[in-house]
């Protein structure tokens, strides 16, 4: 099921600036990045004349102007101060801004002084969560910044601020087939973070007896909380850790699987692992949080619950919901066509003066 994107007739030359933590597209972990990579060779594919700043090692279609030699997070060691590495970034695309008509931003906040000043039209996309009240503060200052969220939950803790639109994530249609067999093991795949329950997880499993397998990444911040809190629960026999995985893996993790289990404890603003899983035609089992409501449709791609005992009558009728169904629902709501035609909306929204849109006017909230 796909849908018809529209001829380029407006050929716009944009800049994407990545965060230089990950390659474009990461090696491994990296959510921003990948949707960074994914956005930036539809946007070449759509005819469009594309420039992303970005670490050495990204692989792209578009024109690559390196910053750093590489990811800055395979550096180790060697980089003490990420940040001098973005303000470095910053002052370049300052320089040469007016080379594009459009400057699309995936690094926070850091460049509202620079896009203050540069003249040229910009769009900054949040990617993180909004609840820390340091930064409110900030967006009132900035509040002429067009920017977007990724979800409308996300947009919760800062209503008021500027918002032009949501654009939901989206992926290739081909990065992964599908299959349609039943799945064999329940998956967690993502970080090991306390936010993340992987606990929960665990817990599910033993109350279904069906084995768990865990492919995820401890990141340094949450290295005491993996060995306080998760390190013995994962000796026992229903459960596997597998580390953390590359893209070429997931596929068959997440297609192998008899469900996602997405058992989370904070507001999550997107969740790019429901939909790697959706489109695998593997349902998704989430507790209600966040965006969650937003991409579940619930008995339809999976179920969304709000306790383990619900989570494990979910598990108990996993085998209901139509894996094909699945897959047809993401083509429909979260490809790359359809995110990157919801940026291409918002980029002339923008240019033409007409930012001051209803929240979920543009995105796919309103496909």
């Amino acid at each position: 099921m796909h849908e018809n994107i529209p001829v380029v007739r407006d050929v716009m030359k944009i800049a994407q600036i990545a965060p230089l933590y990950e390659s474009v597209p990461p090696t491994l972990y990296g959510g921003t990045e990948r949707i960074v990579s994914y956005l930036t060779d539809e946007l070449v594919r759509q005819g469009h004349e594309v420039t992303l700043y970005a670490s050495a090692d990204s692989e792209t279609l578009a024109d690559l102007r390196p910053v750093c030699e590489k990811a800055l997070r395979l550096q180790g060691k060697g980089v003490v101060d990420p940040l001098a590495h973005h303000i470095r970034m910053l002052e370049t695309v300052a320089q040469e801004a007016n080379e594009f008509e459009m400057l699309h931003f995936h690094i926070d906040y850091l460049h509202f002084p620079v896009t203050r000043r540069v003249g040229v039209s910009a769009l900054t996309t949040l990617h993180g969560r909004l609840d820390l009240t340091d930064i409110h503060p900030l967006f009132r200052e900035f509040s002429d910044m067009n920017i977007v969220s990724i979800s409308d939950s996300q947009r919760a803790p800062m209503s008021w601020a500027s918002w032009v639109g949501t654009v939901h994530h989206g992926l290739p249609e081909r990065l992964y087939t599908p299959s349609y067999d039943k799945g064999k093991y329940l998956a967690f795949l993502g970080r090991i973070s306390p936010e993340k329950r992987v606990d929960r997880a665990i817990e599910l499993a033993k109350r279904v007896g069906i084995p768990l397998k865990i492919a995820a990444k401890i990141d340094t911040v949450d290295k005491d909380y993996f060995d306080s809190e998760i390190r013995s629960l994962l000796d026992h026999s229903l459960v596997e850790y597998l580390g953390e995985i590359g893209e070429h893996e997931k596929a068959e993790f997440l297609g192998d699987a008899l469900g996602l289990v997405f058992l989370i404890d904070w507001q999550e603003p997107f969740g790019l692992v429901m939909i790697e899983a959706m489109a695998c035609g593997t349902p998704v089992i989430a507790y209600r949080m966040g965006s969650v409501p937003e991409v579940v449709d619930d008995q339809i791609t999976g179920y969304i619950v709000d306790s383990l005992d619900a989570a494990a009558d979910a598990v108990r009728r996993i085998d209901m919901l139509d894996r094909r169904m699945i897959r047809r629902v993401f083509e429909k709501r979260f490809s790359s066509r359809r995110m990157c035609q919801d940026y291409i909306n918002l980029y002339q929204k923008v240019r033409s003066g007409e930012s001051e849109l209803m929240a979920g006017e543009i995105g796919s909230s309103a496909a």
